[in-house]
């Protein structure tokens, strides 16, 4: 039976959070490898998927395999997925008190964190305007979510939610670029990710 979900992959990108995902709901799924230096994934073909080129790309078969959905960005795959499995419980229940905060933070690392990051590795000849930058420096953001993880263990107190690996995985990619200062505050958060099994078998540890 062919798997439900087909995961466009390389594993230096960030399709390798939406492996370890998969990973943790137990959901089938197979990988499409790409080569980045050779530009597969910018050809007519993957382009029809996703117009802008980018890893990850998921698509979704359905649970008989029937039909055929794309879903593109990371955000989005990892609240698509989670809801397709409550029984992994990744994801609050929609309407429930949890479900906001979750949403929340899912969006904030690809909306907030990421950007931030990027004015310190390219910075503007002049500052932008206040009024027209919509996230935090890259400290601030970084401080909110080291905030965010107390008193935890997981941003949602005792539960792991994909929340924590779209978060987790971001933190975890700037430690190991060298790019996470103060990485002791987040030495817990990598141990406890570090020792779920479904992160080990992704990452080969």
């Amino acid at each position: 039976m062919t798997a439900r979900f087909a995961l466009h992959h390389h594993p230096r990108s960030r399709a390798q959070r939406i492996k370890w995902l998969l990973e943790e709901t137990g959901a089938p799924y197979e990988l499409v490898h790409h080569d980045l230096e050779a530009g597969t994934h910018k050809t007519p073909e993957f382009l029809k998927l996703n117009p802008d080129g980018k890893i990850p790309t998921l698509i979704d078969r359905g649970p008989d395999g029937k039909s055929e959905v794309v879903v593109t960005e990371s955000a989005a795959i990892l609240i698509h997925v989670a809801d397709c499995y409550p029984e992994a419980g990744l994801a609050p229940t929609p309407g429930s008190v949890e479900r906001g905060p979750y949403l929340t933070w899912i969006a904030y690392a690809s909306a907030a964190i990421e950007p931030a990051f990027a004015d310190v590795m390219f910075p503007r000849a002049e500052p932008a305007p206040p009024v027209a930058i919509g996230w935090p420096t890259f400290d601030a953001a970084l401080a909110r979510v080291a905030a965010g993880f107390e008193p935890g263990p997981w941003l949602l107190g005792e539960r792991f939610t994909a929340a924590d690996l779209m978060v987790g995985s971001l933190l975890g990619w700037l430690n190991s670029w060298g790019k996470l200062p103060d990485p002791e505050r987040f030495a817990g958060l990598f141990e406890r990710i570090a020792a779920r099994p479904a992160h080990q078998r992704t990452f080969g540890r």
